[in-house]
């Protein structure tokens, strides 16, 4: 009897160990334009998070290189109310919330040897055992199935057909813009975001959005200044170039190709006097290798295995003109 409850035991810790594991691997993979950081500016809304989406169902991580000074009010716009803040809904910190109270309630406590009750030694009984186990089966369950249902896209995933008229976006995975519109509202609603226009996007915009997509992770790997001023705001230019003289330091060549989209939504989009910005959510694959800039052998990576990133991506237009990246947020 004494070797069975052991073996339970054992396998109590086994499984805790792995259900950490599997949630530690899905934060491991990163984009490597900008190397994987969160930097630019969102206007008025650079410290404030962007709703989640069902594309990025996690909260952003804080932007942590900007030019834009925390407080800093866009002329000629007004400045959020006092008390405003950027924090999340109680319902799109569920998981995270979740986990964290997985973890310490229950699983942690496996893994020392004191379950949910104390363990067998707080019990001293089969029943005790079991009812750790069932608690533990029971909330692995529950998290998986909830993170399964989050990451079912709720709209067209890659390779869809293509969109219909200015009401359908052509950026796989966003569906009808109402579907987006509608989380953004949702979004501000909560977030206690400042108070600025909204902006209805057409399927031109998202064209857009995942055509840039492309073309920076290429201009990236070229190490194409004149592309990125194209491209994106002179303060992406300064960070990304930043990157690229650090790579030229230390001898490599980070290439970029096989850029993919595999599933995007809108998080908000709003108007601050002329200018116009847009987050868009962007989970996508990409091989990503670094090469020694003088003999061109692989230093690091993979040049036949893609690696996959979801990051929120927020692009700036002023009067009309061309969308510019302005921020790289991961998600």
């Amino acid at each position: 009897m004494l070797t069975m409850l052991s073996s339970f035991a054992r396998f109590a810790r086994i499984a805790a160990i792995a259900v950490v594991a599997v949630f530690a691997a899905a934060d491991m993979a990163e984009a490597r334009a900008g190397r994987g950081g969160s930097f630019g500016s969102r206007g008025m809304r650079t410290f404030s998070a962007p709703p989640v989406t069902n594309t990025a169902p996690r909260p952003a991580q804080p932007i942590e290189r900007s030019m834009t000074q925390p407080g800093q009010v866009t002329p000629g716009i007004t400045a959020p109310r006092p008390g405003a803040t950027a924090q999340a809904a109680p319902q799109r910190r569920f998981g995270t919330g979740f986990l964290a109270g997985l973890l310490g309630a229950g699983l942690l406590g496996a893994l020392f040897g004191a379950g949910f009750f104390g363990g067998l030694g707080g019990l001293g009984s089969i029943f005790g055992l079991l009812m750790q186990l069932a608690l533990i089966g029971g909330l692995v369950w529950l998290a998986m199935s909830f993170f399964r249902r989050r990451e079912q896209p709720a709209f067209a995933g890659a390779g869809a057909g293509q969109a219909q008229g200015a009401a359908r976006s052509s950026l796989p995975g966003l569906g009808s813009l109402g579907g987006g519109l509608g989380g953004l509202a949702g979004g501000m609603a909560a977030g206690g975001a400042p108070a600025t226009e909204e902006v209805v996007l057409s399927a031109a915009d998202f064209d857009a959005f995942e055509q840039a997509l492309y073309d920076v992770q290429k201009a990236f790997s070229d190490e194409d200044i004149a592309a990125l001023r194209r491209l994106t705001t002179p303060e992406m230019v300064s960070f990304l170039s930043e990157d690229l003289a650090e790579n030229a330091k230390a001898g490599v060549v980070n290439r970029l190709s096989d850029t993919k989209l595999l599933q995007g939504d809108l998080a908000e989009a709003w108007r601050e006097g002329d200018d116009e910005y847009a987050t868009v959510a962007m989970r996508f694959s990409l091989i990503d290798y670094k090469v020694d800039r003088a003999s061109g052998a692989l230093v690091e990576g993979s040049t036949s295995e893609p690696v996959e990133a979801t990051e929120l991506w927020t692009f700036r237009r002023s009067r009309g003109g061309p969308w510019l990246l302005s921020a790289i947020q991961q998600a």
